[in-house]
């Protein structure tokens, strides 16, 4: 299997003959096939890099070039470098120099009078997984930013301590109202009414540190306009560019609440005309059923008179009951409804 430590790719940047061949000894005694290539100067350097394009595992440095040196000379090579580790090797003993080399973003700092088989192998394969790591490390943070950003719902960043944001993507911008650049002048409890602020201390009241428990639930948020609208907040905590940071997903359920609230109210209305087909409804509805019966056994006239006065009487209070139903649905009954409702009862009347 292909590794680091069989097939290793170096360019090394040293002018000093004797400087080169100590190096080069150092490292085929740890790794004898790996490939060497010299640059004596600072032209060849950047002709390696740029003009031939080649690509290595690690750039071994000296500082003093016929051509270029110091502080020039790393940010030239760093910038060259693509990504690449750059390891310095040189006889300046300056520990200043050498913690300003590393800040420029040299990989390694080694005094060649110090240099061995096994530190540099060890600076070597170190630098090369310091680089991996940052690679991968910049390549989430992208995917991040990219999912951010491309979220079709508002999310935000805000400070754990300060609760100011952070960061806000395009969607937020255009649900909230609020630019970017004014989002990063605010914190959380700018788009939070005074009603709810209290809720929303005590829950950051209960973050001690570094515990910034995952968070889901609802609160109200103000947009620029002004208007008041009903949010899911799904949150988390972050390490945002050094800082403890909290990343949030808000979704808009108002239209969801509202539904929901419509929903109970209906079955509220549902629940009261239950109670009146159950106890209201039922009491002419009997009268007239036990009518209906008693016109069909009668053969008397008068009684059948009296009895037909009885049950106008209760179709008429039934009339009124179902009225009472359909307007408490929100529904009119019609006088097509009223005849059809009529003509039923004649029927059973006459039969």
């Amino acid at each position: 299997m292909k590794t680091v430590r069989n097939e290793l790719s170096v360019l090394i940047v040293e002018d000093n003959p004797g400087d080169f061949a100590l190096v080069e000894e150092f490292l085929l005694e740890q790794i004898p096939e790996a490939e060497l290539v010299q640059a004596k100067n600072y032209k060849e350097a950047r002709e390696a890099l740029c003009v031939f394009d080649k690509s290595f595992d690690v750039i071994l440095l000296d500082l003093s070039l016929p051509d270029k040196t110091g502080i020039s000379l790393i940010k030239e090579v760093v910038e060259l470098s693509k990504g690449m580790p750059v390891i310095v090797l040189t006889g300046y003993t300056d520990v200043a120099f050498g913690v300003n080399s590393l800040a420029l973003g040299v990989s390694d700092y080694i005094l060649k009078e110090e240099l061995n088989p096994t530190l540099l192998l060890k600076s070597i394969l170190y630098s090369i997984e310091r680089k991996k790591k940052i690679a991968e490390l910049e390549e989430s943070e992208k995917r991040y930013s990219e999912l951010f950003q491309l979220s079709p719902q508002p999310m935000y960043v805000f400070d754990a301590k300060t609760l100011q944001f952070l960061d806000v993507n395009a969607a937020a911008v255009r649900y909230y109202g609020y630019s970017r650049d004014e989002f990063l002048l605010m914190s959380i409890r700018d788009i939070v009414p005074l009603t709810e602020r209290m809720r929303l201390d005590d829950l950051f009241s209960t973050w001690h540190g570094d515990r910034i428990p995952t968070y889901r639930g609802n609160f109200t948020h103000r947009k620029r306009n002004g208007k008041l609208r009903k949010v899911e907040i799904q949150s988390n905590s972050i390490d945002y560019k050094g800082k403890k940071a909290v990343i949030a997903l808000a979704v808009d359920i108002t239209e969801r609440l509202n539904y929901i609230k419509e929903i109970e109210l209906q079955n509220e209305k549902l629940r009261e005309i239950s109670w009146l087909q159950s106890h209201i409804v039922r009491a002419p509805l009997a009268r007239i059923l036990g009518l209906v019966q008693l016109l069909n056994e009668s053969s008397d006239a008068t009684q059948k008179a009296q009895m037909l006065t009885f049950l106008n009487e209760s179709a008429n209070e039934l009339d009124n009951v179902i009225k009472e139903i359909t307007a408490m649905t929100g529904g009119k009954r019609d006088d097509k409804s009223k005849a059809i409702g009529r003509n039923f009862v004649g029927q059973n009347v006459t039969h």
